[in-house]
């Protein structure tokens, strides 16, 4: 799917994460590959080294993520997030609050602290069992560690007195680390214990608007998916623990993937094998026959009904106050698991293929090796590198030059493309011709190119981010 000129660029790429002044050159601007932070120390070591333990499952995305210094493991199911990753994340968490925005969503942050004593009046404290990480404080205080919040903010709401008609619907979600005590935590990002999640929660006063609020993010999460290019299907799922009316899933299909699918080829229907019987065939709508298929869970959305407003007396008054117990709502998207997923599904087994929309860069501009034969041209690299950033302006912050000189140029290419850049430029010996020639490499379509500096330009100026 080809989604989003530059024109969209312009609207989401400047409140991306930028190159910050301690990865700029003393001499202006340029963002230096030598100044950035992305250990390659696994890149040439033995593969027994960068392979998982016996009995331990590991993932494409991970080894790919581990090899080009974009992740580090820390404990089980923790990593750390290097650099490239967290410019990654964080342009993938503005095109989120983006769409979550458009449909009326404000954005809170509420404490990973989460009180046992909410939890117990929910009735989850003895449901979520071991998935939850439990702590007491010193003053004998139970708490755990949020995997989710439907119960402090639906308790945030209900002590504030409850909505007015202005106010509703109520859309409130936000972006933080999530905690769940997984048993096998496996294949790196996509189930681990510490993760990212956005999770909404919603609050309407009838049940026909809140079916409106739940068309409504669903719609938002196709717009997500879309413009991130993946292919993705959307399932009827079980309610589970988080309980309430209905529930669908988002899946990338991927072999991979935890969640076996049921899909009918004749309509549009589409579930997770828990909601059907075992050995049903034959689509409960229109007969068709359905095909099993495995899926990654990028996103979950619930219809909750009144399960939590209920328990905590979270109230809706309309413009007579009158008072209503709350429709809600509540709906995750696995942001660290979804942007593992996107590489788990583009990427070849020897090089990273990122969403072009939340690639850490967009350019990667490679200069010859010192004491090579063109030499020379290294300073052809940087007069280039300037024009892009001047004549392209969202480029500005997207391009890093790659003037790692003592290494060769074929070494550097391959590390390119394994960390995926979009576009890759090497200044050769063609530069050094008149006029000069430069490569330019789509690493998404494997296209190569020989351009004029002006036909770099023009080029750059005519790239669509899919």
């Amino acid at each position: 799917m080809v989604m989003l000129l530059r024109s969209c660029c312009r609207v989401l790429l400047p409140h991306i994460v930028t190159c910050r002044n301690h990865h700029v050159s003393a001499k202006g601007k340029r963002c230096l590959l030598s100044r950035l932070y992305q250990p390659r120390s696994l890149w040439e070591v033995k593969a027994s080294e960068t392979e998982a333990k016996p009995n331990e499952p590991t993932s494409k995305s991970q080894k790919l993520m581990i090899k080009a210094g974009l992740i580090r493991p820390s404990s089980p199911g923790c990593f750390h997030y290097l650099p490239f990753t967290v410019r990654a994340m964080e342009k993938l968490i503005r095109l989120i609050d983006k769409e979550m925005q458009d449909i009326g969503g404000q954005k809170i942050d509420m404490p990973t602290l989460s009180s046992a004593a909410l939890w117990r009046q929910s009735g989850r404290w003895d449901l979520m069992g071991k998935e939850l990480f439990r702590l007491m404080d010193r003053h004998n205080q139970e708490y755990c560690l949020g995997p989710t919040h439907e119960e402090a903010v639906t308790h945030l709401v209900a002590s504030e007195g409850g909505i007015n008609n202005k106010e509703l619907p109520l859309l409130l979600y936000q972006i933080t680390r999530k905690f769940r005590d997984e048993q096998r935590p496996c294949f790196g990002l996509l189930r681990g214990r510490e993760f990212y999640m956005k999770d909404m929660y919603t609050f309407d006063i009838s049940d026909e608007s809140a079916y409106e609020t739940y068309r409504n993010v669903c719609d938002a999460y196709t717009n997500i998916f879309r413009a991130l290019g993946v292919r993705f299907v959307k399932v009827q799922a079980d309610t589970g623990n988080i309980g309430g009316k209905m529930s669908h899933e988002f899946h990338l299909p991927a072999n991979i993937g935890e969640d076996r699918l049921l899909v009918c080829g004749s309509c549009d229907f589409s579930a997770n094998v828990e909601l059907l019987q075992h050995n049903e065939k034959n689509c409960p709508v229109c007969t068709g026959q359905l095909k099993e298929t495995k899926g990654i869970e990028i996103g979950h959305t619930f219809y909750l009904g009144t399960k939590y407003s209920h328990v905590f007396k979270a109230t809706c008054y309309d413009s007579q106050k009158t008072p209503f117990i709350a429709e809600m709502g509540c709906y995750g998207i696995g942001v660290s698991r979804l942007l593992a997923a996107s590489l788990e599904v583009l990427s070849k087994e020897d090089d990273i293929h990122w969403p072009g929309l939340i690639a850490p860069y967009q350019v990667c501009l490679i200069s010859p090796k010192k004491g090579s034969k063109e030499s020379e041209a290294i300073t052809i690299s940087e007069t280039l590198y300037d024009e892009i950033i001047q004549s392209v302006p969202w480029l500005r912050d997207e391009t890093v030059l790659d003037d790692r000189s003592y290494l060769t140029i074929g070494k550097r290419v391959k590390e390119a493309h394994m960390t995926g850049y979009p576009y890759i430029i090497v200044v050769g010996k063609k530069a050094l011709e008149t006029p000069s020639l430069f490569e330019v490499r789509s690493h998404n379509t494997d296209e190569v190119h020989f351009f004029s500096r002006e036909g770099v330009i023009d080029f750059l100026q005519r790239v669509k981010v899919i």
